[in-house]
């Protein structure tokens, strides 16, 4: 049996973290259009703003990262069977396969994984995402495991690192509490 997630509010949603120590904050608003979600993200500790287009089933389709620029400074899509490609059309074959996407300056990128495998309790899935570093905008696949621990308890690992972690999501699948790096507000 999949564990049910509660669906998010047909008129949007908006969610708040602020670092642990308080140095930093986000803002991510979801709206459902053209048969998907958009997220909208403000990152203010590193001075970001994102756009992720996702698909109905939570699977990334376009991801647009804005640092100090009108324009993005960097443009991905992907075809939906694991193939990404450039705002100029370049295809990334270094990130073929990948599922997801990772920004590590924000708890939301944990959702898509968490929303699009919906795992029951006890499960766990192995994937590899195209991780972004928000400084030098370089992307490196990067494997992680995902657990379902318990209800609304998480443990993330990123298994190229050996980094583990377990959080807490909302009845939406969001992050809530990860431990030492964001806290709900």
């Amino acid at each position: 049996m999949t564990t049910a997630m509660t669906a998010f509010p047909a008129d949007g949603y908006t969610a708040r973290w602020q670092t642990w120590d308080g140095t930093g904050d986000e803002t991510v608003t979801l709206r459902w259009e053209n048969e998907g979600w958009t997220a909208i993200g403000e990152v203010g500790r590193e001075a970001v703003s994102y756009v992720l287009r996702l698909s109905a089933m939570w699977q990334v389709r376009q991801f647009l990262l804005f640092r100090d620029q009108d324009e993005p400074d960097l443009w991905l899509g992907n075809d939906g069977s694991g193939r990404w490609g450039e705002m100029n059309g370049a295809h990334r074959t270094d990130l073929d396969g990948c599922t997801d996407l990772d920004l590590g300056c924000t708890p939301f990128t944990n959702t898509l994984p968490i929303r699009r495998l919906r795992l029951d309790e006890g499960d766990a899935a192995e994937l590899v995402v195209a991780m972004v570093d928000v400084e030098t905008l370089g992307i490196v696949p990067v494997k992680q495991r995902y657990e379902h621990l318990a209800p609304q308890q998480w443990r993330y690992t990123n298994l190229d690192s050996d980094f583990t972690t377990d959080f807490t999501v909302d009845r939406f699948g969001l992050v809530h509490d990860y431990e030492n790096e964001y806290r709900r507000v």
